[in-house]
Parts: structure tokens; sequence; C-alpha cells
């Protein structure tokens, strides 16, 4: 048995920072990780070269239900701040597309090696494939059963992340733990995650990529859009447009909300262009059949579904007129594809929901009801927008526990 100063529960990057900026304060720490080895979600972010941050830091791209509470917590922490902490641990930093920050090897793994040696050089002592099975509050502090044993410490940090990517070692323990310590919880959905659909023509499409536009309703009201890569898929859609509206289709979905999705196949040419692009097309004594003369402007996959939803009355080339052509140009801007769910926490990169942060300090991140009791990173209700928000929020939570 060893009696901490402190113990993190969780070595991903909330739990690792709050480790080396607690060790450096002089605590003795203790941190304890259920995988086999630290940092594993660290390892296979932003496809093995870890989008670390973004340079472009604002409370709007973040999500909650308590705004209020992540401006506190990014207030003096922008991202000049975490590239000097990860400065300060050897790794230099390089900017790619809209701010994004990545390590300069482009390695995941040059990340986390260096905080795990910066970790252990200024002493904290990582213990692996140890899961925390209880926790009691005792009166000066805690004591955790685990399967290597009973610990005992001062003060404790919970950075077990959230239910997303459980594969990795997402689970709901944390909540757990901070649910029998009196914390109230946030509804939990998956967020950055695929969509899935129940309409049959789209595994037909199952492997075309485009560059287009995803419009949102539910309930047969606008809701937002998303610019960015559209991949059709046996189950449904993914891609970066879709990731980034998937948190609204998530939240709406648990609300039992119809969702549709309205794709611009061509969001660079606006509905008369298209139109007139393809009025441009029409050759008077062509035969041609439809379906082969829109292959000059679509994939030839998506073309079926297009001419199904646009009703169009023609099958040749030479056939087409003008309002014939109005249908086609408005179902290229906008294809109709119900959805019926998500992937799951299972296919999710984050959470959205979480502890209810009206019961954290945001300038320490401790909790309100338990003294001593602290929470950071994902466990909370704060997720944030793809390319590197949710990263930031997880060193900046870490920082926060020690108030630098």
């Amino acid at each position: 048995m060893y009696n901490e100063t402190m113990i993190i529960i969780g070595g991903g990057a909330a739990g690792l920072t709050t480790a080396i900026c607690s060790a450096r304060e002089g605590r003795q720490v203790l941190l304890l990780e259920q995988n086999m080895k630290i940092g594993k979600k660290i390892l296979v972010s932003g496809n093995g070269k870890c989008n670390i941050g973004n340079r472009y830091i604002s409370p709007r791209r973040f999500h909650g239900q308590n705004p209020t509470f992540i401006k506190e917590v990014l207030k003096g922490y922008d991202f000049e701040v975490i590239k000097k902490f990860f400065t300060s641990i050897g790794l230099e930093l390089i900017e790619g597309r809209e701010g994004k920050m990545f390590p300069m090897s482009l390695q995941a793994s040059s990340v986390v090696d260096l905080l795990e040696y910066e970790a252990k050089r200024v002493g904290v002592r990582i213990v692996c494939n140890c899961k925390v099975k209880d926790i009691e509050k005792k009166e000066h502090g805690f004591t955790l059963r685990t399967t290597q044993g009973e610990k005992q410490c001062q003060q404790l940090v919970v950075a077990s992340g959230s239910p997303a990517a459980p594969h990795l070692g997402g689970s709901n323990a944390g909540y757990t733990f901070a649910a029998k310590m009196g914390h109230s919880l946030v509804p939990r959905h998956p967020s950055l995650v695929q969509l899935c659909s129940e309409e049959r023509w789209v595994k037909g499409c199952a492997g075309v990529k485009v560059a287009g536009l995803a419009k949102l309703y539910a309930n047969g009201e606008y809701i937002t859009e998303k610019k960015g890569d559209l991949l059709f898929t046996g189950y449904g859609i993914s891609g970066l447009a879709i990731l980034d509206l998937s948190r609204e289709v998530s939240t709406r979905l648990a609300n039992f909300e119809y969702c549709e999705l309205r794709l611009d196949l061509v969001p660079e040419l606006g509905k008369e262009k298209l139109t007139n692009l393809l009025l441009t097309r029409v050759k008077e004594n062509s035969e041609k059949p439809l379906s082969l003369w829109l292959q000059g402007v679509l994939n030839k996959k998506l073309i079926p579904r297009i001419l199904e939803q646009s009703k169009c009355k023609v099958r040749t080339e030479n056939a087409l007129d003008r309002k014939e052509i109005n249908r086609l140009a408005h179902a290229i801007k906008n294809l109709k594809l119900s959805i019926s769910d998500t992937k799951g926490f299972k296919g999710a990169e984050a959470a959205a929901g979480g502890i209810n942060t009206t019961e954290v300090d945001a300038q320490t991140m401790e909790s309100k009801l338990v003294p001593n009791l602290f929470f950071v990173g994902e466990i909370l209700d704060v997720d944030g927008d793809r390319g590197g928000f949710n990263f930031h929020f997880a060193w900046v939570s870490g920082m926060r526990v020690n108030n630098l």
C-alpha cells in the first residue's frame, strides 16, 4: 500500500498533463492506467499523426450545457500556453490546415513517448494494467480498491475519459465513481461519429467520396450545415462534414426527432450555374442514355438515386428540356438521406455530455461537492469540434488542477 499525495485515474491526455504539472509542483503522484500502455487514444489520433491542438481556440468550438464553465476554463489558456508546455518536454509543433497543430515528427508516438519520459523524470509513478474497482471517501482522503491492491491518497483526479472508443479503453467507470460521490450527469451521446441509414440505395453507393455540403433537417426544420468530404458507406455515410454534424444528429436522435440530410454534391456551383452547365451539355441529336450522360458530372453510383429522386421523366439526352434539367439540378444539390442511428460510442471519437460542470470549479477542476476530488478531460460535460479542440481541453483541464 502506498500513501500518495495524489492519485490520477487514467493515463490519457488529461491524466498525463495533470500528472506532470502536479509533480512539477512537488506532489507525490501515482498514475493508474487500465490499459497495458498509457496514451492509447493519443496514439491513434489524427491517423497516427496526432492533431495535438488548434491555433484558433474559441469557446464557440466547444459544447456543453454550461457555456460559462467552458469560457472560464479556457480563459488565459490559448494555444501558446499549450505550445509552451510541449516545448518544455522537448516536442516541437507544426501547423497544418485550418490551424491544426501536429508534432513536427508527425508521429503520435512521439507525443506519448515524451509525455511518459517527462512524467517519470519529474517523479510520477505509472502503473499500467491497473483497473479501479471502487473508491471510498475517507476523512483525510480516498481509498481505492484496484486490481493491483488497495491504494490511498489525499487528492484524487478522475481522468478516466468517456464511453467513446471502448476498444481503446473508453468506459463509464468514471461516471459511476462520480455518481457514487454525489455528482449528477448530463446524458451522454456519441460525437464525431459516422451516421447510419436504412435507405437501400446508399449501400449501392458504398465507397463514393465527394467534396460536398451536408444540411441537417430535424422534423422537417433546417438545423445547420457543414461542408467537407462526404463518404458513402454500406451502413450510411461518413466523412469530415458528417463527423462535424454528428453531435447535433446524435442529440436529436436521442430525443426521437426525425433526422434527414440533404446533400449538395456540387457546392461550388449554385443552382443556376449548375442548371446552365447541364443545359450547355445537351446535344439535340444525341440519344445517349441519361444515366451515361450524367457520368460527365457525377459518380456513376449516385446517378440512379438522382434520377429516382428527381422524378425525371425522360431517359435520353436529346429529350431533355429546361424543366427536366431543373429537376436534375435540384436533386444533385439536395440529395436526401434519412438517418436512423449513429455508429454509437464504438465508432465515436468523443462523447457529448458527462459530469455536470455546475458542480466543478472552473479554476481548479475541483469538485464543489467533495473536497480534493478533481475531474479533468472527457469525463466532463465538455466536447470540442473536430480539429484538435478536444485535445486542447484535455491539456488545459490537466493544467488547471494546479491553477498554473
